[in-house]
C-alpha cells in the first residue's frame, strides 16, 4: 500500500475516504467540500475547521479547499478525533528493540492494532507515539485478550519479510494457559478441527470437514482441579486454542466467548483471559540470525 499523504500523529494514521462515480438519482455535487458535507450533515462545522486547517488533502497531498473540484473514485485523507474509549490501565512493555523489530509483551485487554471500538488503546497506536516511530506496523497479531509477545517490524521496507514468517509458519510458537484439570484426558495431545469464523459474528465455530487448525496441548503443571497447560498452535485461525481448550471440555479460565458468548463492559478489567503467548522462535529474515523472545508476563497461578 503506498504511504498516506498525512504522517501519523499522536501514534494514528489519517483516515481515508474514496469519492464515489456519481450514480443515477443522487444529487451531483461540484466540490469536495460538497460532498463531505453531503455525507457527514451533522458535522459541517468540524469539515470547515478541518479544511480551514489544511487537514484534508488529495492523494498528492494537496491541500483540499472550499473550492477544490469533486474527484469521482479519487481519495481523500484527513485526521478523524475517534470517541473516547476506556484506558486500559496496564502497560506494554518492550522486550527488544533494534532497527528492524520491535518486540513487546502486550498485556490483557490491550488490542494489537486499532479496530472497532479500539482504536487509540492498542498496542501499535501506544508503541508508535512513545517510541517516536511512525512507520511501526505488527509482523502478526494477537487477541485482544491475550497477553504476551508480539512481534512488530520498524521500516517498511522489511514489513514483508516478517509478516510472511509468520503467514507461512515459520515461527514457533509457544503459549500457556490456565484450564480445568480432567483426568481422564490423555496429554500431551494433538487437537484438529475445521474452524469457520463468518463476518460480523463474534466467535468462531468447530464444523464438520477436513481440519484447518492444529494445536500440540500438554500439561505443564496441575493443582488439584485447575491445570497450567503449554500449547504449540500449528495453525493460527481466529480464537483457535481458546476454541480447542473448549472442545475438551477445558474452556480457559476467563474466556467469555467459548464455550458461551458473555457480553463484559469495556471498562471492566478483573477478569482477564488466562492465556498468554509465552514464547516466539524464528530466525529473522534480514540478518540470517536464531532470535526467542520470552514474555515477562504471568497468569493467574
Amino acid at each position: 500500500m503506498a504511504r498516506a499523504p498525512l504522517p501519523v500523529r499522536a501514534g494514528l494514521g489519517p483516515d481515508r475516504l474514496r469519492m464515489p462515480v456519481a450514480q443515477p438519482g443522487v444529487p451531483q455535487v461540484a466540490t469536495v467540500a460538497e460532498f463531505l458535507f453531503a455525507q457527514f450533515p451533522d458535522e459541517r462545522d468540524e469539515w470547515l475547521s478541518r479544511i480551514d486547517g489544511g487537514e484534508v488533502v488529495d492523494e498528492h497531498g494537496r491541500a483540499v479547499d472550499l473550492a477544490t473540484p469533486y474527484m469521482p473514485t479519487r481519495f481523500i485523507y484527513f485526521y478523524r478525533q475517534p470517541p473516547p474509549e476506556p484506558a486500559v490501565p496496564f502497560s506494554v512493555d518492550v522486550i527488544y528493540r533494534d532497527e528492524t523489530i520491535v518486540v513487546a509483551d502486550k498485556p490483557h485487554f490491550l488490542a494489537t492494532i486499532p479496530r472497532g471500538a479500539h482504536i487509540v488503546e492498542t498496542a501499535l497506536v501506544r508503541l508508535r507515539r512513545d517510541l517516536d516511530l511512525p512507520d511501526l506496523i505488527p509482523a502478526h497479531r494477537l487477541d485482544r485478550m491475550t497477553a504476551g509477545v508480539v512481534v512488530f517490524v520498524v521500516q517498511p521496507r522489511h514489513r514483508r519479510a516478517y509478516q510472511e514468517l509468520f503467514s507461512s509458519r515459520q515461527v514457533e510458537k509457544e503459549y500457556e494457559a490456565l484450564a480445568p484439570y480432567d483426568e481422564a484426558l490423555e496429554f500431551p495431545r494433538t487437537v484438529r478441527s475445521r474452524i469457520v469464523k463468518e463476518h460480523g459474528v463474534m466467535t468462531a465455530s468447530e464444523e464438520p470437514g477436513e481440519p484447518n487448525s492444529e494445536t500440540h496441548i500438554d500439561v505443564l503443571e496441575q493443582r488439584g482441579v485447575r491445570a497450567r497447560y503449554q500449547l504449540k498452535p500449528i495453525t493460527g485461525r481466529t480464537h483457535q486454542l481458546r476454541l480447542h481448550m473448549s472442545s475438551l471440555g477445558l474452556p480457559i479460565e476467563g474466556d467469555n466467548y467459548y464455550p458461551t458468548f458473555q457480553r463484559v463492559p469495556a471498562d471492566d478489567f478483573t477478569n482477564p483471559l488466562q492465556l498468554l503467548a509465552r514464547r516466539l522462535s524464528f530466525t529473522d529474515p534480514v540478518t540470517g540470525s536464531p532470535q526467542s523472545f520470552a514474555s515477562n508476563r504471568s497468569l493467574n497461578w
